[in-house]
């Protein structure tokens, strides 16, 4: 397992994926971060920017996981990865933990950043601080597990990312959809499976035990899959 969480780190820095997703996250974070508070006069917009941080891994998220799996199904290369000595839940592991430890590297390594002059020059509520960290993390973990899940059913990258790009679209703006649906059914559904809707309690300083489990269980959920398409394709 940690023979292929080293592999995978070094292939997103042995191309352009790891250094194009780190020059976007932070420059994207850091004018949404300067608009925000600097420009405004206002450090209590920082609340404003862990939300449009969770919009942007939209796009970032799926830069990080389109090559995961579907870049093996296409060299042929996965056929040696299953009949590995290692079981099938430590290959899916430990491409999911080299995926979600680029993310949740930058993203911490940026709020660190940019609470400094938060703190110097205002007030901030650091439990609220500390619970939208907390919350973008959780909700990264379950974003990634889903990009890999998306990119282990097919050999194409392209529509590894849009599919991905897709889900995690539903899954923010299912809230919103849910002012333009009449059914009191699908009306549920939305509200479940809105990822905002539950960033809310954290990001008033708030622990939720039950979209703390939410977020857990859909990572569970997709990292089972995956590994479910892996024994699948060992035994196809």
């Amino acid at each position: 397992m940690l023979a292929i969480y080293k592999r995978e780190m070094r292939a997103f820095f042995s191309g352009p994926v790891g250094y194009v997703f780190v020059a976007i996250f932070f420059a994207v974070s850091a004018g949404i971060f300067m608009s925000l508070t600097v420009q405004k006069g206002d450090s209590a917009n920082y609340q404003n920017y862990f939300t449009y941080v969770i919009m942007l891994c939209i796009i970032e998220i799926p830069l990080l996981t389109m090559k995961l799996v579907s870049e093996e199904r296409k060299m042929k290369t996965d056929q040696l990865i299953v009949t590995a000595p290692v079981s099938l839940f430590g290959i899916v592991m430990a491409k999911f933990l080299a995926a979600y430890t680029l993310f949740g590297g930058s993203f911490l390594v940026s709020s660190i950043i940019y609470y400094i002059p938060l703190k110097a020059y205002g007030t901030p509520e650091s439990a609220t601080y500390i619970g939208s960290v907390i919350a973008v993390l959780l909700i990264g973990a379950a974003f990634v597990a889903i990009g890999e899940f998306i990119s282990s059913l097919t050999e194409n990258q392209f529509l590894a990312a849009f599919g991905t790009v897709a889900v995690l679209a539903l899954l923010i703006f299912a809230q919103n959809i849910n002012t333009y649906v009449n059914s009191e059914f699908l009306r549920r559904i939305f509200s479940a499976i809105s990822v905002t809707s539950r960033f809310t309690y954290f990001m008033y300083g708030l622990f939720d035990w039950a979209s703390f489990i939410y977020f857990l269980s859909l990572s569970a959920l997709f990292i089972f899959l995956t590994v479910r398409v892996f024994e699948r394709r060992r035994w196809s």
